[in-house]
């Protein structure tokens, strides 16, 4: 028998479809629901590695922990990973298959890859009770709805009913939701049940006569209207938002366990890949988390870290522009903490030899570890494990570049030369025990009289993030109106709104 599903649309990017399919995932999973999530085609440079070592999107995943199954490539089968303004690195069912332009993609490949995304989702709803589908963007592209395989293409093929979700925080909702769904054809409005309000501040009675009034315009109701909460965008596409608890723009930091905070500062390299890393950090209380862009930034900081790039030789090329290469070179030469992750670790290297990515042959690093890195065709995509500053840590890999280490002290996959520290692991920091040990290291160096706290969990803080989505929409919204949604499809008879699509 096949499970039901449901398609959650937006107005917009970050409209907050993924927090809102999180949020149903986790609502329905607490009602006993066998639930998994799925977005046919996603695009980010914020991704993870599946346990059969799958790159898919870290928003995927994180829905899958919202379901509380594991993840697999099945629930994200195309990945785009954006190399440039006009080109993405294309990843089929976890696997890179080539460099494509924007209109190469949409051109023709996209329409070809329609049945590898209707399997996936087929697969899916053969084996659980409900499979919750993300669109991406709006689904009224109207110039890109020939090809669509993620937002009414999807809906249409696999007969899903539609949920519109609108950030009334950005102002427009009402036109935006009424605009939507008037520049759909009448077979895909057929689709589109409803809308949810996002990111709502004040009293709801006011909002009222306005669903109402898009009631009577649309013949679509609005299965709810969810508050405005602080820090609810856990593990986002992509942008400069630090996921867990909104830590880095928008929540308090924690009071300190011992007499001083640590000042972490993030350099905001172009192509900035798997910023979540810091997450765990700024989950910390009392360290204090921030992305920065200038040298002067780097003076007060404890640590600096230097994160994963899909850009390694442009995000060199960046630090030297800026002056922050020489900013590093003197912190590592003083002894002054500094974290190299991935394509941050790279460039912290002797030389780095490129004919995969930037093709720009042997280029210079910034020389602060032994290290010399190739870069291969072929994608490394592991989950490793381990034991560093005695204690175990986990992570995932995913990168192209080999490193040849030719000294310091082994750390992870990496080396440390005195406080500067170099490894391709992602996600080392969620590891707790190590993370402390970490920090107190740093500290140490830092002359800070830093203590981590010894409770702190993040896989604990994380499950209490995705318990708060849950709730939103338990409590907000129409959770009988959206099973049946979920259950039986849109309500026929939906009226036809004018113009419709271009013809």
């Amino acid at each position: 028998m096949k499970g039901g599903g449901l398609l959650v649309a937006g107005t917009t990017s970050d409209a907050g479809k993924s927090v809102v399919t999180a949020g149903i995932c986790r609502w329905l999973v607490r009602q006993g629901v066998k639930v998994a999530p799925f977005k046919a085609q996603n695009m980010s440079l914020n991704s993870f590695v599946t346990r059969e070592g799958a790159e898919i999107g870290r928003a995927q995943a994180m829905q899958a922990q919202a379901c509380r199954v594991e993840p697999t490539a099945l629930m994200n089968p195309v990945l785009l990973k954006p190399g440039g303004e006009r080109s993405s690195q294309v990843v089929l069912m976890g696997r890179p298959v080539g460099e494509m332009s924007a209109r190469g993609y949409h051109g023709g490949r996209q329409e070809r890859l329609l049945g590898t995304v209707l399997d996936c989702l087929e697969r899916l709803r053969g084996t659980y009770d409900a499979v919750i589908c993300e669109g991406a963007g709006s689904p009224a592209e109207i110039n890109l709805r020939r090809t669509d395989i993620v937002n009414m293409g999807i809906a249409r093929n696999a007969g899903l009913p539609v949920l519109v979700v609108g950030d009334i925080d950005r102002g427009g909702v009402f036109a935006s939701f009424f605009g939507t769904v008037a520049l759909l054809s009448p077979e895909d409005q057929a689709l589109v049940a409803g809308f949810l309000v996002n990111k709502f501040r004040g009293d709801v009675s006011l909002l009222e006569p306005g669903l109402d009034m898009l009631h009577g315009l649309t013949g679509r109701r609005t299965y709810g209207v969810l508050p405005f909460r602080h820090g609810l965008g856990i593990d986002e596409e992509d942008g400069l938002r630090v996921s867990l608890r909104g830590t880095v723009r928008e929540s308090v930091v924690a009071a300190p366990v011992g007499e001083d905070v640590l000042r972490v500062a993030v350099c905001a390299v172009p192509l900035m890949s798997n910023f979540t890393d810091v997450d765990a950090l700024a989950a910390e209380p009392g360290v204090v988390v921030r992305f920065v862009d200038r040298p002067e930034e780097l003076a007060d900081a404890d640590l600096v870290v230097v994160p994963g790039t899909r850009g390694t030789v442009r995000a060199l090329e960046w630090l030297r522009e800026r002056g922050l290469a020489d900013a590093l070179r003197r912190r590592a030469a003083e002894g002054r903490p500094v974290l190299g992750i991935c394509g941050g670790f790279q460039v912290l290297g002797e030389h780095i030899e490129d004919d995969v990515e930037s093709r720009r042959g042997r280029v210079d690093g910034l020389g602060v570890l032994p290290v010399r890195v190739r870069f291969a065709r072929e994608k490394t995509l592991t989950r490793p494990s381990g034991e560093a500053l005695g204690e175990p840590v986990e992570g995932y890999e995913i990168h192209h570049g080999i490193a040849e280490v030719l000294g310091g002290e082994p750390f992870l996959d990496g080396c440390r030369v005195g406080q500067t520290w170099g490894t391709h692991w992602h996600g080392s920091l969620e590891s707790d025990a190590f993370r402390r040990a970490f920090l107190r290291e740093v500290a140490r160096a830092a002359g800070r009289r830093f203590v981590p706290a010894p409770d702190t969990s993040f896989a604990a803080l994380r499950e209490e993030q995705l318990d708060r989505l849950g709730d939103l929409i338990e409590q907000h919204a129409d959770t009988d109106a959206l099973w049946r949604l979920i259950e039986s499809g849109a309500p026929t008879g939906l009226p036809f709104i004018p113009p419709g699509a271009p013809a």
